[in-house]
């Protein structure tokens, strides 16, 4: 489903990425992972257009879309969440998830300028069909009309999943989908990505910190230290990886290194 080639990053003298590849299969979950700067951040950004590498390309789905901006690779299935929470305030959870809709929506600016009966009753079958197949899937029924800000940060980090799959993406990138999660809330988010995989058949690349979730959900791993890729396969084959163990997860002390959160 994703292909990203050989990518090269460079910001002045500072090399971020150095021959990066990434393949995600298509209804696969594949995990990036490394220590601190390793670019993981630099290497999604990369890949939803944010930035433009000097060498390597992205193909997603069979179609180059290397010279895409963000919002065509979105046109394109491509969706993504950030590390850090971007609701609107002062808008209810189901509004803030159809603001993600906007690659779906056929009316023009002037049909929606003057509210004419097709905008209007688009929005409403679209307003009838998240609530049904999203809000219920990520079980947040409950709180569909509440402000956002008045939920938790549990359950706003499931918003922005919820706004990032109105757009039933081809494919879904997750930036640290659990960081800053109680146990609870980390276990029902791995329950709703696999949900999201098996019910929409959705390829899923996510960066994480927490490697519990990693090694259980994951189909593929693929290890970066220091802008440079050191290793890819399953979760059993990177807990294992000498050279994984060394530059990530710790010498002598994997099992306890990979429970826990680490950048």
């Amino acid at each position: 489903m994703l292909h990203v080639d050989d990518i090269q990053l460079s910001f002045g003298g500072v090399n971020a990425l150095s021959g990066v590849s990434v393949h995600a299969e298509a209804q696969e979950i594949t995990a990036v992972i490394g220590p601190n700067g390793a670019g993981k951040t630099s290497l999604f950004n990369v890949i939803s257009g944010f930035y433009k590498p000097q060498k390597g390309k992205v193909v997603l789905d069979g179609q180059d879309i290397s010279g895409l901006k963000p919002a065509a690779r979105a046109y394109c299935g491509m969706s993504r969440t950030f590390q850090n929470i971007a609701l609107f305030h002062g808008m209810n959870v189901l509004d803030n998830v159809k603001l993600g809709a906007h690659t779906k929506l056929k009316s023009g600016v002037l049909s929606a300028g003057f509210r004419l009966p097709m905008t209007r009753r688009e929005e409403r079958d679209l307003g009838h069909e998240i609530e049904k197949d999203i809000i219920g899937l990520l079980e947040l029924d409950h709180v569909a009309h509440t402000p956002v800000e008045d939920l938790s940060y549990g359950l706003q980090k499931r918003v922005e999943l919820a706004r990032a799959l109105v757009m039933k993406p081809k494919i879904l990138l997750l930036d640290e989908p659990v960081a800053g999660m109680n146990r609870e809330e980390k276990r029902e988010m791995s329950r709703f990505v696999l949900d999201v995989r098996r019910n929409w058949q959705t390829t899923v690349l996510l960066i994480e910190h927490d490697m519990s979730m990693v090694m259980e959900i994951s189909d593929k791993v693929v290890v970066l230290s220091f802008g440079k890729p050191i290793a890819s396969g399953t979760p059993e084959e990177i807990r294992t990886n000498p050279e994984v163990i060394n530059a990530y997860l710790g010498v002598g002390d994997e099992d306890t290194a990979s429970s826990e959160a680490a950048e």
